[in-house]
């Protein structure tokens, strides 16, 4: 253990409650950020995607599945990869239970990667998910949601992600990301947020127990733990999302 200083239950009641209000204050916080979050003007999308799905070719429009809001996870899997990435496959773990309660609130969700059709529906059995995942591989959409990154722009030394200009390094060709989008009467869709990097953190409500348990997430570096959920018991970690 980290060696946590033992004292009386009245002495531990005055800290828990020190670290309540700063809980209380995040708690504001958080509320805050999600109204300003809200509050953000939309971009219009006027670009036609088409995308490969199980059940045939769907445009952006389609995947709205008669729903007003769609969120998409930018999942990790390259069009050569041969499985999906270990930390968005620890996500989508967490999205299934979800889906009926979204659903009901007017909101579909879905997963895009490049990977083509037949790839993500053989990881998708291997991993034992029933959640909506489509293949851009054939369309810019990860590319102009700034979650995948040609050989050019790899080259140039440069790639934007995050809303910065990150260095880029050899095999940096796809990052995680989640996108919101709106549709109206008139059908018109909306572009209204994205999120990047730890920006989808609150997704992980493996995380949010860790983070109450004794040890933390007991991490030398972000998700060094995590493993696709049938490696546990199997081989050591591998970090590249390629394997």
């Amino acid at each position: 253990m980290q060696g946590n200083p033992v004292i009386s239950r009245d002495e531990w009641i005055t800290a828990r409650k020190a670290l309540l209000d700063r809980e209380k204050e995040l708690t504001r916080l958080r509320d805050a950020v999600n109204a300003e979050r809200l509050a953000l003007p939309w971009v219009k999308v006027d670009k036609t995607y088409v995308f490969d799905t199980p059940h045939g070719k769907k445009t952006l429009a389609d995947l709205f599945d008669g729903r007003s809001q769609l969120v998409i996870y930018h999942f990790m899997f390259g069009p050569d990869w041969e499985a999906g990435c270990p930390g968005c496959s620890f996500l989508a773990d967490h999205l299934g239970g979800a889906l009926p309660h979204l659903e009901h609130h007017d909101v579909t969700l879905t997963m895009v990667s490049r990977a083509p059709l037949e790839k993500l529906e053989a990881y998708k059995r291997r991993m034992g998910w029933h959640l909506p995942w489509v293949s851009s591989h054939d369309n810019d959409f990860n590319f102009d949601y700034h979650v995948s990154f040609r050989p050019s722009e790899i080259a140039s030394g440069h790639i934007f992600y995050n809303y910065s200009a990150l260095p880029a390094s050899e095999g940096l060709d796809e990052l995680p990301g989640l996108s919101a989008f709106a549709r109206n009467e008139a059908g018109e869709i909306f572009h209204t947020y994205s999120g990047y990097a730890r920006g989808g953190e609150d997704l992980l409500g493996a995380l949010m127990v860790l983070d109450r348990a004794p040890k933390g997430r007991n991490e030398k570096s972000t998700l060094d733990f995590v493993r696709r959920h049938d490696e546990y018991d199997a081989a050591p970690q591998v970090t590249c999302c390629h394997s």
